[in-house]
């Protein structure tokens, strides 16, 4: 398995007292396949996201992601995992205004020490980016965008693909493009994919999916 959650805790402060937002969440996903998390908001999907990308810890259980138990990772560790292992896609698609399209791809895989050009150039190609590599973000549609930070998170060939509502500021039918390029380069790239959605559409074209409530998955 890439990604197993067992029995994990989660609480946070509300009106003096500590409420769980996670209570004894498990669940696995194994490498070339989709996991999508629905949930309304509030209900802890952005929050489970987080403890598994290794951006927050936990109270109690374990996350271990490609082998690697969070639990027992520093700050440095978790930074070290997140470099070489995790990558987020996020609805605001956090670009570098400063750099170019083609910087922007490879940035995250250079860092990884993982750059490979003949597969950064087959993502630009297979989402439409080869025309747009010399432009800059300002310079793009928000869908182009969006390919842009899937090209970016692909190009290190990640264990664990992380998305928070990757197509929730694109139209329906750009949505449903992107989504679909996506899952095709996860399923070729032997990337687990787990994804936070509050669409129960784009959750039916993953291989699975989990519904969060009241702090536990159904």
């Amino acid at each position: 398995m890439v990604l197993t959650v067992s029995d994990v805790t989660k609480t946070i402060p509300q009106s003096g007292q500590e409420r769980p937002i996670l209570d004894r969440v498990s669940l696995h996903l194994g490498a070339g396949k989709s996991l999508a998390l629905t949930g309304e908001s509030g209900s802890g999907k952005s929050t489970l996201l987080h403890l598994v990308g290794a951006l927050d810890g936990f109270d109690s259980g374990e996350i271990h992601v490609d082998g690697t138990r969070l639990s027992a990772l520093d700050d440095s560790g978790r930074a070290a995992l997140r470099r070489s292992c995790v990558s987020v896609v996020f609805q605001q698609f956090n670009l570098i205004p400063s750099l170019n399209v083609a910087a922007n791809i490879s940035l995250q895989a250079k860092l990884a020490k993982r750059y490979d050009p003949n597969w950064e150039d087959q993502l630009a190609r297979r989402l439409g980016l080869t025309p747009l590599l010399s432009r800059y973000p300002e310079q793009l549609s928000g869908g182009q965008q969006q390919r842009v930070a899937i090209a970016r998170s692909l190009a290190m060939r990640p264990k664990l693909l992380l998305a928070d509502e990757p197509t929730g500021s694109l139209d329906e039918e750009t949505g449903n493009a992107v989504l679909a390029l996506m899952l095709e380069l996860v399923t070729e790239s032997k990337t687990a994919l787990f994804l936070v959605t509050h669409s129960q559409t784009i959750a039916a074209a993953l291989d699975r999916r989990l519904h969060l409530s009241t702090g536990g998955l159904t």
